[in-house]
């Protein structure tokens, strides 16, 4: 390779590492596999698999328990429906910026907590009772959310045949459960975005490893 070449493909190479705002080694890099990593499988994450439970047992109770023509009633579906749908959109946008991924993980976060404190206050203003994290009807119901690939089918009879009082303390439980799940996944994702940077960063290392292929040893 021409001496001038060489030159200038240091050059390139030395400006590109200075664009990266989050410095990682090449060398733990795997060589040229490109800059979109995996994506959604959203299907496989435990918080959507519970926020899915979460948001039919709300559609189900809110139809038994709440007036159909209330705001409270909407308000309630549509925050259930909100914590769902975007884990989904989170993980389909993670391929293409991890930054999208964690502000719609922290939606869903804080639809499923605008959910817990309605159920509570179904309780509250009724003077229905609020059980205790410990109490043996929480722990029955955190048993029964440790198996894996939980479905609706798994609460169908409790959400369908218990009295209000019941399946809205059934709710905060899962909802529980769906929130501690994505606190876990949020800081995860922190951790990778610090590690691993974004789209950009992905992309100029990607195209730094293109060109180290291409040019060989020097």
């Amino acid at each position: 390779m021409p001496q001038e070449q060489v030159q200038g493909t240091k050059r390139t190479a030395a400006k590109d590492e200075k664009a990266l705002s989050s410095p990682v080694s090449l060398t733990s890099l795997p060589p040229a596999t490109g800059f979109i990593p995996a994506h959604g499988g959203y299907e496989q994450l435990l918080s959507f698999q519970k926020a899915r439970i979460v948001y039919d047992g709300t559609v189900r109770f809110c139809d038994r328990f709440v007036d159909k023509h209330s705001r409270t009633h909407d308000q309630m579906v549509q925050a259930a429906r909100s914590g769902k749908q975007n884990i989904l959109e989170g993980s389909q946008a993670s391929g293409t910026s991890k930054e999208t991924e964690i502000k719609l993980t922290n939606v869903a976060r804080a639809s499923l907590e605008e959910l817990l404190e309605d159920y509570r206050d179904f309780l509250r203003v009724r003077g229905y009772v609020l059980w205790a994290k410990d109490s043996k009807e929480s722990l029955f119901v955190r048993k029964l959310g440790v198996q894996q690939n939980g479905t609706y089918a798994s609460y169908r009879t409790y959400f369908e045949t218990r009295p209000a009082e019941i399946v809205a303390n059934i709710m905060i439980c899962l909802i529980h459960q769906t929130n501690y799940l994505l606190d876990q996944q949020l800081r995860r994702l922190e951790q990778d975005f610090l590690k691993e940077g974004g789209l950009r960063e992905r992309m100029t290392r990607a195209r730094l490893a293109a060109r180290a292929q291409q040019s060989g040893p020097l």
